[in-house]
């Protein structure tokens, strides 16, 4: 079992009278409210809770890129993992991911990849994202070629990182004379590819076809994650001739461990509603901008049934649904254990700084999840 300490670094100063003002944590929000000397603190912060997880016995420490947003304060991943990389000795870094379509010289992915594999000794993963619709809008990209530019940069990428150079790149998207990345990387053939998604038909299928690990996104309800998980193998098993291990899926979860259970909801919940009204509101068409997903997609099932965590309305359905593992260490541990058998998964990430959660707050929660809920879970599950 991959222990994953994930972080979202979000602003978590938002104005108590967001929801009334604006409609939007995302692209439209006015970069005003973003105060410096408090943003300084908080990547200070953050770092440091990433650098805990490695001394609480983490196998992987996270993070990831969105652009013009209160969410997430990460439009370079890979500036944070450069960080990591001399904060950190034994961690591997994950970078969950680039956003491969939004540049027009992926090359420069595959670069500072290497760059960071190299300065790591050999400890990232690449984490390689098509991205949520809204990001098409912050680099004026076009929705409908999004998968294509895609694809084409991960090959790209992974050419880059395999094959001797110089050689040349022609594709429909990108064109380069000349392909020849200094540094390599330091894991070889490449660093390990980790593919995050919210389980659409064409990444599940473009998962399966490359046996990469797939990462589900966290924010709808936990039996449609794992319909997602169920079609991976489905896929594998009957187009690829494999069957999907546990160390293939990943299991995201906010998980908050308290002294009870009534405890640990009054401690976090006001933090989980943070994120979901105010760090995740964003209209719908940001989210699915014409092309961002495909027509085979949005009619399936659970495309349908599928409730973002913005739309809930009470701690009930947020619980019932399992948008978070809250409670005592005997509660978390337990509802981890079935997760992990019904989702299949070798791959927990956990995120444990949820929303405007404080500093010390988090690091008490990563302690109180390293030993007494983490040591049981790895003997039950080795893998």
């Amino acid at each position: 079992m991959q222990m994953v300490c994930f972080h979202l670094m979000p602003w978590p100063d938002l104005p108590a009278d967001f929801e009334q003002t604006y409609d939007s944590a995302w692209l439209t929000l006015p970069n005003a409210i973003f105060e410096p000397r408090r943003g300084h603190t908080l990547y200070t912060d953050y770092l440091d809770q990433l650098v805990a997880a490695e001394r609480l016995g983490f196998d992987v420490i996270g993070v990831n890129e969105h652009h013009q947003n209160a969410y997430g304060l990460m439009p370079s991943p890979n500036l944070m993992a450069a960080a990591l990389t001399r904060m950190t000795s034994r961690a591997k870094i994950l970078v969950l991911g680039n956003a491969l379509p939004l540049y027009d010289h992926p090359l420069r992915v595959a670069e500072e990849i290497a760059m960071l594999d190299v300065m790591s000794g050999g400890r990232m993963i690449a984490g390689m994202v098509v991205g949520l619709g809204v990001e098409a809008y912050s680099y004026e990209v076009n929705p409908t070629f999004i998968r294509e530019r895609y694809r084409e940069a991960h090959e790209l990428i992974v050419r880059a990182w395999t094959e001797p150079g110089p050689f040349h790149f022609e594709g429909k998207h990108y064109d380069f004379r000349f392909v020849n990345v200094w540094p390599r990387t330091y894991q070889q053939p490449h660093p390990p590819i980790w593919i995050p998604g919210s389980g659409s038909i064409e990444t599940i299928r473009f998962v399966a076809e490359r046996r990469y690990p797939f990462i589900a996104l966290p924010y709808s309800q936990f039996d449609v994650m794992c319909e997602h998980f169920d079609l991976l193998r489905e896929y594998a098993a009957t187009h690829c001739g494999y069957d999907v291990p546990p160390s293939q899926v990943g299991w995201p979860a906010m998980i908050y461990v308290g002294e009870t259970d009534a405890r640990a909801r009054e401690e976090f919940e006001p933090h989980f509603w943070y994120l979901a009204k105010k760090g995740l509101r964003l209209p719908r068409e940001y989210m699915f901008p014409p092309g961002h997903t495909s027509v085979e997609s949005q009619l399936r099932p659970s495309h349908a049934k599928r409730k973002f965590i913005s739309l809930l309305s009470s701690w009930k359905e947020a619980e019932d649904g399992g948008y978070a593992i809250v409670g005592s260490a005997e509660t978390v541990r337990q509802r981890l254990r079935e997760g992990i058998k019904r989702a299949g998964c070798g791959i927990i990430q956990g995120i444990f700084q949820v929303g405007s959660m404080p500093h010390e707050m988090t690091l008490a929660n990563m302690e109180r999840f390293a030993t007494s809920v983490m040591p049981a879970l790895r003997e039950e599950f080795p893998e």
